[in-house]
């Protein structure tokens, strides 16, 4: 599994574009101001010093995974630390997400995989009107998300404990429309497309989708593969670390990969 995420990866930075071979007037945009946008920001600091707080916590909890796992621990048991190393976004990838709901200035953000909350801390942060909605499987997981978002004093996150199942299609019939969704978690393709489909009737023009690890496994790459081929859906862009899914009416049905 390993190898053929390598290979992946390769073979995408063979054929992936930079912004200046994108024909598409609202993507190079969105390259440019967005996506390649890698200045320091001070509301980054905070995030990071958290995250190495995680870094050097040695205490111990037990991983409830309702998803497919990890490609590197399956262990039960875990430090902290341990796990704020292996499955933590890292810094760019997660500045990035706080790029893309900056620029998408959502009402509401909803995020399936909370994990230590360090990427949910980064959607929070981008406006305090912005209400982000967080569900996370394992229960002591959360409990550590939860003192990183009180060390962070962030007041504009609803924490969710449980299967992403049973809670998100609730959440979902709340919504009057989805701006932002964010979902990393699962990895499996009848789930991931399960979420893509329950979203749909709440979608709107603006509205952002963003899947991560799409390269996961074969199963993720089908669910991506069906994503990008669904009618309503109009621009993708494959970072090949996450992928961007937007619905812009009148918009040339277009798919674009580029390099991250």
């Amino acid at each position: 599994m390993l190898f053929q995420f390598i290979t992946d990866y390769l073979k995408h930075r063979l054929t992936a574009k930079s912004r200046h071979g994108t024909h598409s007037p609202f993507v190079y945009k969105l390259a440019d101001e967005v996506i390649y946008d890698f200045t320091d920001k001070s509301e980054y600091k905070n995030i990071e010093e958290q995250r190495k707080k995680l870094f050097n916590d040695d205490s111990i909890i037990t991983v409830t995974d309702l998803g497919a796992g990890s490609h590197l621990n399956k262990n039960r048991t875990k430090k902290v630390s341990q796990i704020a190393k292996n499955a933590l976004k890292s810094p760019r990838l997660a500045k990035l997400i706080y790029r893309l709901a900056k620029n998408t200035n959502p009402k509401s953000a909803i995020e399936l995989g909370t994990c230590l909350g360090i990427t949910t801390a980064y959607l929070a942060t981008t406006s305090a009107e912005t209400e982000v909605i967080t569900i996370e499987g394992c229960s002591q997981t959360a409990e550590v998300a939860k003192k990183n978002f009180d060390d962070l004093n962030l007041e504009n996150i609803e924490l969710h404990v449980g299967n992403f199942d049973l809670i998100l299609p609730d959440i979902i019939a709340k919504q009057p429309s989805l701006d932002f969704v964010y979902i990393d978690g699962n990895h499996r393709k009848d789930a991931t497309l399960n979420y893509f489909n329950w979203c749909l009737p709440k979608i709107n023009e603006d509205s952002l989708l963003i899947f991560d690890d799409i390269y996961w496994s074969e199963g993720m790459k089908e669910a991506w593969a069906e994503i990008k081929n669904h009618p309503d859906v109009t621009v993708t862009v494959d970072l090949f670390w996450i992928g961007l899914v937007y619905f812009k009416k009148g918009q040339a049905k277009e798919h674009f990969k580029l390099k991250f």
